[in-house]
């Protein structure tokens, strides 16, 4: 798993370790992500499946895509099209995507890279594997999150976020364990390089085997885990979560998560994302690339998108 590493983790600043007082968050429920296709045929596990609408406010949906080993001729993509109302964030850490929409949006990121996309009042986009890769295949490894915009914002102007792997905020456990990853937002003090509208932070963090992350968390914001590869636990009470789940937790200051003393060889680390924000808390509209606050929003997105207000195809 090439996303941005460091060899001696016991240089990077260290996150704090709870303080007298601090609550645990504790786990309010742990889901399976069911498998499907999406664009033109690329797995993806869709990570928050089944978990309640009002619990992840302010995300959408998140989709792990991949991990999959691709023959030449097979990486997929998807085809033009539309989105209003919201963000997408896509997170690739294994493999080449390239991006292009119809804002002057886009580029190639690779292991480690984040393409942030606010659609905004609408854009049309593509996302697709370069040509040299659909050649000769290789390893496809990311995840695209969704963010919810607030209704002052839905409008706004697209916009598009480059962030290299370099520029993530790199930090270590307290016991030097385990790598967090800080895409965007704050974690104890440290500041990753998203912007964002909605009050949110992002993570990824490799956990070596048998090793615990307490990890700082906003108290005014949800929190959600989910397991891109290994097995491990999550919660002071040690509830076991692997592979393709999620588990939802409860308020508190901090969140438990650790990797089992055996891993298996593919993956020898327990790596997960971890991301929460403040709950928008308005009313919901979402209908394939839309997502607005009432049905007559969505039907509207719907016919500017058909008269070609959301911008044409670059040549």
């Amino acid at each position: 798993m090439p996303a941005v590493t460091v060899d001696d983790l016991t240089v990077l600043d260290r996150l704090r370790t709870p303080g007298l007082g601090d609550q645990p968050r504790p786990v309010w429920g742990i889901t399976t992500a069911p498998q499907g296709y999406e664009g033109e045929g690329f797995p993806v596990r869709r990570a928050f499946a089944g978990i309640d609408m009002a619990q992840l406010d302010p995300f959408i949906m998140m989709d792990q895509m991949g991990e999959v080993e691709y023959a030449p001729g097979e990486p997929k993509g998807t085809s033009w099209h539309p989105h209003r109302g919201f963000e997408t964030v896509t997170y690739i850490i294994d493999g080449t995507f390239d991006h292009q929409d119809s804002h002057g949006g886009g580029g190639t990121i690779t292991n480690g890279d984040t393409q942030w996309m606010t659609a905004g009042s609408g854009l049309l986009h593509i996302e697709a594997p370069p040509e040299w890769m659909v050649q000769q295949g290789g390893l496809f490894h990311g995840i695209q999150l969704w963010v919810n915009l607030p209704r002052d914002a839905k409008m706004s102007d697209p916009r598009y976020q480059d962030i290299r792997s370099g520029e993530v905020q790199l930090l270590s456990s307290a016991d030097a364990g385990a790598l967090v990853r800080v895409i965007a937002g704050t974690v104890d003090g440290h500041a990753g390089p998203g912007a964002t509208y909605t009050p949110m932070a992002l993570v990824h963090a490799s956990i070596e085997p048998g090793a615990r992350l307490e990890l700082p968390w906003d108290v005014d914001f949800n929190a959600l885990v989910y397991v891109l590869n290994g097995s491990g636990t999550v919660g002071v009470d040690a509830r076991p979560i692997r592979m393709g789940q999620s588990a939802v937790l409860g308020a508190g200051d901090y969140l438990t998560i650790a990797a089992d003393g055996s891993q298996e060889s593919r993956s020898p680390k327990l790596d997960v994302i971890v991301v929460g924000g403040r709950p928008i808390r308005e009313p919901l509209a979402w209908a394939g690339p839309f997502v607005m606050n009432s049905k007559s929003e969505v039907l509207q997105a719907y016919e500017d998108f058909q008269k070609g207000r959301f911008g044409h195809i670059p040549a």
